[in-house]
């Protein structure tokens, strides 16, 4: 394939036909080609293509992935820790004969970060915060993470991303930079689905390398709070995309787990009960499938589309996945929380979560659980640390309505009822169909005398929850906290709902 650039014209051809590419491509390009003999650093196109301007590395991302778009995927080659070489019309290097397979969890590379810092002796401090995300990342039992022994081997090789993961039986590579600008150190990381090159996931992160240790640390954590649920929802986007009659238990429940995350519908809910139903079936000794089942039924009851009669039905499959040896830290997590809020055994729920955190101290998802378990148990000091935790190390959480109605719910339950109230309306807008917002909400609206909103709140729980009574509530309820309890059977015969179950 020949490419020509003729600069005069801004303007590059493929053998004879013109590419459709934007500016900011076709300086990147003609930069590359200038210089095909040799690898180019991210910096040096930075500095050329954005010449003057403090730009994000992810800048530079997008457009090397629209130029492989456009030339082909192995048109541009990326070396680890340092840049890209164009290597247009150059035969892809051949995989291994026998490499190693990729697995059915979740499998990850971290590269040597590129240093962009202008300063080789960095070099230490580049491994040294690859070294700590690699590290937390490997805690996740959920994913299969190579070790830096393996992915620094790459480092100043031409390669395709591609190839990496065949090479390495990947599904996803993680490549980066480090800045420095005087004391100040930003840390760019992206991870990219290697068989497609789609890019899954990026962040930025800024700090002083007055507390390196402080940062490699932030860094790590934050990176694998975020990629927990962004590489489980990956996969279940990947599973549906398997021929039905070829599915596994372990698809099954991947097909189950977002319709499970999102809890956006009674009808979602359902078909993720039927689906790890039948992955039970499959395999009755599936630990993922009971715990998926269980948390299900407690998404079910936390909206209020079912009854706590009907929620109780998950209770012999989540004790089964707590007496069990293998259990990793997200079935405790769910099965954990699930006993403590529909079976209210508190105290064997709070232990459950507090293994899953020893087993994966940077899951975003168990911090939430185990926050709720602690106000279930009137322990609003301990919960609202790990509410804040799930918003630093995964803002953009799937399920971050609920971290903010539990910091309403401890609020709550501290006396602190204007900044309840806050948070309370912050989580309605981020996930109106939780019902136990409204319902925590209702109770504060009641304490400040804000009637006109309270009513409305009232009218919206009685439609949502036609059975919702004084006795119900207190039957079912896993709070133990009394000023909880007096705030909601007050809320509810302020507007009339019956003390009784109604037949």
């Amino acid at each position: 394939m020949e490419l020509d650039i003729i600069p005069s014209e801004r303007r590059a051809a493929l053998d004879g036909r013109d590419l459709a590419i934007g500016a900011r491509a076709f300086d990147v390009l003609a930069f590359l080609h200038a210089h095909r003999d040799r690898v180019v650093a991210k910096t040096e196109l930075l500095d050329h293509v954005w010449s003057g301007l403090l730009v994000e590395e992810s800048n530079l991302s997008v457009q090397i992935a629209g130029l492989r778009k456009v030339l082909g995927r192995d048109a541009i080659r990326t070396v680890p820790g340092i840049g890209y070489q164009l290597t247009l019309g150059t035969p892809a290097p051949q995989a291994p004969a026998d490499p190693p397979p990729v697995p059915d969890r979740p499998s990850l590379a971290v590269l040597p970060f590129a240093n962009l810092t202008g300063t080789p002796d960095q070099d230490y401090l580049v491994d040294g915060i690859v070294g700590e995300i690699t590290a937390a990342l490997s805690r996740i039992p959920a994913f299969l993470v190579i070790s830096t022994t393996s992915s620094f081997t790459y480092r100043g090789r031409s390669v395709d991303l591609g190839r990496v993961g065949q090479e390495l039986g990947v599904r996803y590579v993680m490549e980066g930079s480090i800045q420095q600008a005087g004391a100040r150190l930003r840390i760019f990381a992206q991870v990219v689905e290697a068989e497609t090159g789609h890019m899954l996931w990026s962040e930025r992160f800024d700090g002083s390398d007055a507390d390196i240790f402080e940062l490699q640390d932030a860094v790590a954590e934050q990176v694998a709070g975020a990629l927990e649920p962004t590489m489980i929802w990956a996969e279940s986007a990947r599973a549906r995309a398997k021929p039905t009659d070829s599915l596994s238990a372990y698809d099954l429940c991947l097909r189950a787990a977002p319709m499970v995350y999102r809890q956006n519908s009674l009808a979602d809910l359902t078909e993720a009960m039927t689906l790890t139903r039948q992955a039970m079936d499959l395999d009755p000794d599936y630990i993922q499938a009971k715990a998926l089942f269980a948390y299900a039924h407690t998404c079910a009851l936390a909206t209020r589309w079912w009854t706590y009669e009907q929620a109780i039905a998950a209770v012999p499959q989540a004790y089964e996945v707590l007496e069990s040896p293998t259990a990793d830290a997200l079935a405790l997590t769910y099965c954990g929380h699930y006993v403590a809020y529909v079976e209210r055994d508190r105290a064997r729920g709070r232990e459950a979560l507090e293994r899953a955190a020893r087993l994966n101290p940077n899951s975003a998802t168990t911090a939430m659980m185990l926050g709720w378990v602690c106000n279930y148990a009137d322990d609003s000091t301990s919960a609202l640390p790990h509410f804040e935790r799930v918003l630093r190390i995964s803002p953009l959480h799937p399920q971050i309505g609920v971290t903010t109605c539990g910091i309403g719910m401890a609020q709550m339950q501290r006396g602190d009822f204007e900044a309840a109230a806050e948070a309370y309306e912050l989580a309605m807008s981020q996930y109106p169909e939780f019902a136990t917002i409204q319902m925590g909400l209702l109770c504060v609206y009641v304490r400040l005398d804000r009637m006109e909103e309270a009513a409305r709140l009232a009218d919206w729980l009685r439609a949502k929850v036609p059975n919702l009574s004084v006795a119900r509530f207190l039957r079912t309820t896993p709070h133990t906290s009394p000023l909880h309890h007096e705030l909601m059977v007050t809320a509810l015969r302020a507007f009339d709902f019956p003390e009784d179950d109604l037949a």
